[in-house]
């Protein structure tokens, strides 16, 4: 016989999630009689029908929609499908006709907060049954889960109820109020301190809110940190291998102490390591990357030196086609009510693919297809399978190294050099970081010594398919694995990252042509972007200039016995720095001041202003953008570049009687001072800042450069150039001219 679901009146759940997709693919073409009932969150202001229709557009149904064609399927589905808005206890009109329900819906992340793991695979499920009973329904349910609610065993397990004594109801409370508790321990003064302290040292020069979002963003993250921790060691204790297969343990005690214990009909399907499909709706079909697919495309980028793995463990995979058909056929089939029926969908026992088996296949396809690099095609590294002591010293080795590199490169004067050792060090930091989070996530699952026992599985598939070759049977028996992962698998996700692939092939420091458009303003910084010298050489400038033998060398004892705390002020705070620094011009004559700007000083600050600047400068107010220069140096000294710009913004110095009094008349417009002058000049005039541009050498820049719709760095420092990289800005390397190079 085959799988016939007749005229079932079926609800759906999960029907946007990678198996439920396909469930619903299957039940609209290979089961006409059928009626379905969806249950689908809105999300955001994107509504459940909106959410189907995008659903329906999906490569998964594109056979079935070119074989019927395009306005039948939608008759189909209009006829067919009800969408209900809402989550899992929201089941539409008329429950109790419901024949099957297949409940697909959950939470497959490793590494979700222990609340929210809780919140779906358990609370959400026990509303699922408890509203089926509270209708007074009576449909057949096929709870799909994993085989991993085994937990953490060795050796052949059987299909069967696993056998504990946690009580759900218990850890479903102590999860759901976890947060609360961490969340008032990160709220505790000396922890608060510690994210102060961090976030100051991070991005305390671009200003106090840019220290209040970074400190709170820390908190909030340090909660979730901790409620991910909290959730893998409770499972831990339980004996499971993290709070995913925890939960989805407990969600099968729940279904058979409500659903079953009241006299209902319970089929659960476990499978294993579910990956792309193997023959329907079509070879490599799958739906973003699975398990597997990111330690395996990290592999393959040759990010993965090593890896903790037992090469004799048994990897269970199945494909997703032989994950649906076997939920399918649990439903076509007939369930007691006295007992609930237990099927592992999985591969290990009857056609194991060991570890090294995988990493064999894994390893030739990427020699043969690799992946393109920055420098060529990427070779993949071997690997030795080093035991987890080894591994886990060598990783505390290499951590250890890059911070110190950081540390180090931290403290070098930005440059060329310097910012391609630091994006190497970026590359560094992201592959330790990717290892150790793979490593955590996934090392229970390749150093695994359990085998899942398949025989009520292979007698369900002998019982409704044709062979095994049929498209609707699900005998793991028939899978070639080499030609699997040669010919389908590993093909499939290396297709899904090629869109990402063409968006990282262009270049941040591509120049990107300038838009034409009204209301456009263009604001450029002034020392480190336009001109290629700083507030001490402009000062050392005026002092030797006073032409006094003795001026310049008593101002650079001077400066250099105060470095260390113009160093620490320029690292807490740009405007505090300013401040400071230009406390040196106390009594020097105003007067004095503006013959030398007009004389030598002017001189060698013209001679210091970059080409590159200028020349953008001009193609902007070329195609009639407002240019600006805002700075907060010296104005006097910000004149010199006046010409080149529409309008100079800077910071005047006080004097009293024509002297200066080493104070400035008005805050310095730096760091998020800048940015709040920048929201009001756009607005008293009218600018657009989404279409306007931002150029800035400094991380202090970043309060304002992101306000703008073109921000560009301009031979940013590190940290500047951190954020640059990460949130795709422009990137400028603009040249220092030859007279500067001299000197």
């Amino acid at each position: 016989m085959s799988i016939d679901l007749g005229n079932a009146r079926i609800l759906l759940t999960g029907a946007t999630g990678f198996v439920g997709q396909a469930i619903l693919e299957r039940l609209l073409t290979s089961h006409p009689g059928t009626t379905i009932t969806v249950l689908v969150r809105p999300k955001g202001t994107i509504s459940a029908e909106r959410r189907l229709t995008s659903l329906l557009r999906k490569s998964v149904f594109a056979g079935w929609i070119d074989e019927v064609g395009q306005e039948e399927a939608q008759r189909i589905v209009a006829e067919r499908v009800r969408v209900v808005e809402g989550a899992l206890g929201d089941l539409g009109p008329e429950p109790e006709k419901l024949d099957l329900v297949l409940h697909s819906a959950s939470s497959v992340n490793f590494d979700d907060p222990i609340d929210q793991a809780f919140a779906t695979n358990v609370t959400g499920v026990a509303k699922l049954y408890q509203a089926l009973l509270a209708a007074g329904a009576d449909p057949h349910v096929v709870h799909v889960s994993t085989a991993y609610v085994n937990g953490a065993r060795k050796g052949l397990v059987m299909e069967g109820p696993v056998e504990h004594e946690v009580d759900w109801r218990v850890e479903e409370q102590a999860a759901l109020t976890a947060r609360a508790r961490v969340d008032e321990a990160s709220r505790q003064p000396a922890r608060l301190r510690q994210f102060l302290r961090e976030a100051q040292q991070s991005v305390g020069k671009v200003g106090p809110q840019a220290v209040a979002e970074a400190t709170e963003t820390a908190r909030r993250a340090w909660v979730d940190d901790q409620l991910v921790e909290h959730g893998r060691a409770r499972a831990q204790s339980l004996g499971w291998t993290d709070a995913y297969t925890l939960t989805k343990a407990l969600a099968e005690r729940l279904a058979e102490e409500l659903w079953l214990g009241d006299g209902h009909r319970l089929s659960v399907v476990r499978p294993s390591i579910i990956e792309s499909a193997l023959r329907h709706p079509y070879p490599g079909w799958i739906d973003g990357f699975k398990v597997a697919d990111p330690l395996i495309m990290a592999y393959g980028r040759g990010q993965l030196p090593e890896f903790p793995g037992l090469p004799d463990s048994v990897l269970d995979v199945v494909p997703v086609d032989f994950v649906v058909n076997a939920v399918l056929a649990a439903a076509a089939t007939e369930a007691p009510r006295d007992r609930a029926r237990y099927f592992h969908m999985g591969s290990g026992a009857t056609n194991p693919l060991p570890f090294h088996q995988m990493y064999d296949a894994i390893r030739s396809y990427f020699t043969e297809n690799p992946i393109p690099g920055a420098n060529g095609p990427t070779r993949v590294p071997p690997w030795k399978f080093p035991g987890g002591v080894r591994f886990e010293a060598e990783m505390k080795r290499k951590e250890a190294g890059v911070k110190l590199a950081a540390r180090t490169i931290s403290r070098l004067p930005a440059g060329e050099r310097t910012r391609e050792w630091l994006g190497d060090l970026e590359s560094a930091e992201r592959d330790l970081g990717m290892l150790r989070k793979f490593s955590d996530l996934y090392r229970a699952y390749v150093q695994s010594e359990v085998l899942f026992d398949d025989t009520s599985t292979r007698a369900l598939h002998a019982q409704v398919a044709d062979g095994a070759a049929d498209d609707t049977g699900f005998d793991v028996a028939a899978i070639d694995w080499h030609h699997y992962l040669q010919r389908v698998h590993l093909p499939a996700i290396t297709t899904l990252t090629r869109a990402f692939a063409a968006r990282g092939e262009r270049s941040e420091r591509t120049r990107r042509p300038l838009v034409p458009g009204e209301n456009v303003v263009a604001v450029f910084d002034l020392e480190g972007t336009v001109l290629h010298a700083n507030l001490v050489q402009q000062y050392l400038w005026l002092r030797d200039a006073e032409q006094d033998i003795t001026a310049l060398p008593r101002e650079v004892t001077k400066i250099l016995a105060l470095l260390p705390r113009y160093l620490a002020a320029e690292r807490r705070d740009r405007s505090e720095f300013i401040r400071s620094f230009l406390r040196l011009h106390k009594g020097m004559r105003v007067e004095e001041l503006d013959r030398y700007v007009r004389g030598p000083v002017g001189r060698k600050l013209r001679e210091h202003l970059l080409a590159d600047a200028l020349e953008r400068v001009a193609e902007h107010r070329a195609i009639g953008h407002h240019t600006v220069l805002v700075t907060g140096g010296v104005d006097m000294l910000a004149e010199i570049a006046a010409p080149h710009f529409d309008e100079v913004i800077a910071t005047g110095l006080h004097a009293v009687d024509g002297v200066l009094t080493g104070y400035l008349a008005s805050p310095p417009i730096v760091g998020e001072a800048r940015a709040a002058w920048l929201k009001s000049y756009a607005d008293s005039r009218g600018f657009d800042l989404g279409a306007s541009y931002g150029y800035g050498d400094s991380q202090a820049d970043t309060s304002w450069l992101q306000l703008l719709g073109h921000p560009v760095a301009v031979n940013p420092d590190q940290r500047l150039f951190t954020v640059a990289r990460a949130r795709h800005w422009e990137v400028a390397v603009w040249k220092q001219p030859e007279t500067s190079k001299r000197r």
